[in-house]
């Protein structure tokens, strides 16, 4: 159900309804009527949503969309990879080499090339 999934991804990015009526530019009564399965967002309303990292995919098709690792991004990992994508090339080499520099204790990210 479209309502279920738009539910469960609000609550991945931990985003109030109140927060995700402003997103869309609705009400807070038809986000409650989407989640409830009475009413489903439009084209436009689902664009905005994903502009703020919602998997529309999934919420129309139970279908999580491919990411490197295969899961779903949280809102800040969205985040930091549309400012990676939106960088320069100087600024996407810094981003790398911070990450890099960052994880090597770790030993999981290695700087992509």
């Amino acid at each position: 159900m479209i309502g279920s999934r738009l539910r469960e991804e609000r609550e991945r990015l931990e985003i109030t309804q109140a927060a995700l009526s402003e997103i869309v530019g609705a009400g807070k009564r038809t986000v409650i009527d989407w989640e409830k399965g009475v009413t489903a967002p439009t084209a436009v309303q689902l664009a905005a949503m994903a502009e703020a990292g919602f998997d529309v995919l999934y919420i129309l098709t139970n279908q999580r969309a491919a990411t490197p690792s295969g899961d779903s991004l949280s809102r800040r990992e969205s985040a930091l990879l549309d400012n990676y994508r939106h960088s320069p090339a100087d600024g996407k080499d810094a981003i790398e080499r911070t990450a890099s520099a960052l994880a090597k204790p770790a030993g999981k990210v290695k700087k992509a090339g």
